[in-house]
């Protein structure tokens, strides 16, 4: 189950500026919202469906037919890749799948209704499959 949108407006989109002295924080989804365990980022980074399903396959996985999970993240930004071996110009290349920029203090996943112990370990699991650092947050 790979996470992408059912329309998209345009089909590629601008990269946008990335500017690695300027990590502004979120103020939107800091707060726990709906579970007692959370994912919260530490840094910033673009993460990629695939890599949005992995995490969540890693937290299904132990929390088992109990738990309850959120993702409060959702790529909805075309990504472009031009194929291997490709000379430079040549406009840009295809859309190849979708992604979202995460800036640090964005909770990305909330769990609930398992012990803290397993909460922790299911997070912390599921943040080596993400491109940033993060740490695990309760209530």
């Amino acid at each position: 189950m790979q996470f992408f949108p059912k329309k998209v407006l345009h089909r590629k989109w601008h990269t946008m500026r990335r500017n690695p002295s300027r990590s502004k924080v979120d103020s939107r989804g800091s707060h726990l919202a709906f579970g007692a365990f959370g994912l919260k980022a530490v840094t910033e980074a673009r993460v990629r469906s695939n890599q949005l399903e992995a995490a969540r396959k890693v937290i299904s996985r132990a929390l088992g037919k109990t738990g309850k999970t959120w993702i409060r993240v959702f790529p909805d930004m075309p990504f472009t890749q031009k194929p291997a071996e490709v000379k430079m110009g040549k406009g840009k290349g295809d859309p190849v799948g979708y992604q979202t920029q995460v800036w640090p203090g964005r909770i990305m996943f909330e769990v609930d209704g398992i012990d803290e112990a397993t909460a922790r370990e299911a997070l912390r699991k599921a943040g080596t499959k993400l491109p940033m650092k993060t740490k695990v947050v309760s209530r």
